[in-house]
């Protein structure tokens, strides 16, 4: 149940990222059209969209951050996996195994540096402040150029992303454990269509 409901909250948060990030870009492009279009320029530039790169920014490392532990639970990841399958069914297993425990620790110890880094960059002053309790001696942390976002707000990715992205190579992992199976992505399935039953003079045959 639990896993469902993330599994369909990481597919909601990638659509939204995906959909927002092709909404700023297309404002953006018909702004800028309409910024030489006579008539109408004097009114589009009053509109200031210079924002509008620095966010489609933002979006796209979140977006691949969440994609990359998605594609951990698909299968949809690159591999090169010529040699180690022409092992024998144990060391395949072994190695396998491993492979997938070493991408666990990586994504972990990336985890555990980015939350540290997004913690001192600014998210321990956010903390405070929210409580109320600020310390003149907590490191407010910078903002971005045009939207003026607190930066640990966008480096929260990194932390977020990888936790992530490490439940799913130890998932992954348990579940070859148990079944000797890894996810693989078939280009031709579409999610959420069923495979067309066949017909009743078909199925008489």
């Amino acid at each position: 149940m639990l896993n469902k409901a993330l599994n369909h909250l990481e597919e909601w948060l990638i659509s939204f990222l995906m959909a927002a990030a092709t909404l700023v870009i297309f404002v953006a492009v018909v702004h800028r059209y309409l910024a030489t279009v006579p008539y109408v320029q004097d009114i589009a530039l009053k509109i200031h969209m210079s924002w509008a790169q620095e966010l489609c920014i933002i979006l796209f490392v979140w977006m691949c951050k969440f994609g990359a532990a998605y594609g951990v639970r698909t299968g949809i990841h690159v591999g090169v996996d010529v040699v180690i399958n022409r092992m024998s069914p144990a060391n395949r297993g072994r190695f396998v195994i491993f492979g997938l425990l070493a991408g666990a620790f990586f994504t972990g110890a990336i985890a555990v540096m980015g939350g540290t880094f997004v913690w001192d960059n600014g998210a321990h002053y956010a903390f405070l402040q929210l409580i109320g309790q600020t310390n003149p001696d907590v490191y407010e942390g910078p903002t971005t150029p045009d939207l003026e976002w607190p930066t640990w707000i966008v480096y929260s990715a990194i932390p977020l992303g990888s936790s992530l992205m490490c439940y799913r190579f130890l998932q992954v992992c348990w579940n070859f454990w148990k079944t000797g199976e890894l996810p693989k992505h078939d280009e031709s399935h579409v999610e959420g269509v069923d495979e067309q039953t066949p017909l009743e003079v078909e199925a008489r045959k």
